[in-house]
């Protein structure tokens, strides 16, 4: 993935979402997904500015199809924003780093970008 991205599936999910102290946004998308591309850069940017306080993780749909499906993600890219094992926020299609970004420090308390 990346150095500030991570990247979870149907069998670490739990730990690394659910059970995480602090809120983790989870990407969930597919190599062949061009918007999901596109949103790469915009994700990677957030996620290099809101280490410490948030982390974001990327979940491959066409890899991890049960967590996926249990979330009732339809279409991607879909960004879920999960506190204290509770889905919050949820961002679905193309959007913009601001966009994010304000997701983000709703939920963990702190600026995301400086």
């Amino acid at each position: 993935m990346s150095d500030h991205i991570g990247e979870v599936n149907d069998q670490n999910f739990e730990q690394e979402v659910l059970k995480a102290s602090q809120p983790v946004l989870v990407d969930f998308w597919a190599e062949w997904c061009g918007p999901c591309r596109q949103l790469a850069p915009a994700l990677e940017a957030v996620a290099e500015q809101c280490q410490g306080n948030a982390r974001i993780v990327k979940l491959n749909v066409d890899d991890s199809g049960a967590t996926a499906q249990r979330y009732g993600v339809r279409g991607i890219p879909t960004l879920i924003l999960f506190k204290d094992g509770e889905e919050k926020e949820r961002i679905v299609g193309l959007t913009g780093k601001d966009n994010i970004a304000r997701v983000i420090e709703k939920h963990a308390g702190q600026p995301a970008v400086a």
